[in-house]
């Protein structure tokens, strides 16, 4: 449904820096970059996700309501993005656990150093790493 998703910074390289440690947790990598933005993808295919400088020059802000929430292949991932987030400049918005959105819903919230809010989510109906 989605061709890429896009978020505003206002330094490319602190989000770099942030992104390097949290996306690979979710099996994406840094795959571009240019003097305006880094995108990241998986290992082959297009690239569906992009950190800009905003193209009409003014600083990036932070969508109230606004949040991408990134597939996570196991509840492991989604505790590895929350820890990476936490580590490289990244806020709390909600610690990996089960939310009531589904009987397998596990997620973790954050905000990037830019403030936009981000989720890890995993779905499968068993976790390994705990037990339903």
């Amino acid at each position: 449904m989605l061709l890429y998703i896009t978020l505003g910074t206002n330094n490319l390289a602190v989000a770099k820096r942030f992104y390097d440690a949290v996306m690979p947790c979710l099996g994406l990598v840094f795959r571009a970059e240019d003097a305006d933005e880094i995108g990241y993808g998986p290992p082959t295919g297009r690239i569906r996700f992009w950190i800009t400088r905003p193209y009409d020059g003014k600083p990036a802000s932070i969508g109230n309501g606004s949040m991408p929430a990134f597939e996570a292949a196991n509840c492991a991932a989604v505790d590895a993005f929350y820890n990476a987030a936490l580590a490289h400049g990244g806020t709390d918005e909600g610690a990996p656990g089960l939310r009531p959105f589904g009987p397998s819903f596990y997620a973790a919230y954050v905000r990037d150093p830019d403030g936009n809010k981000l989720s890890a989510v995993c779905e499968t109906p068993e976790h390994p790493e705990r037990p339903i």
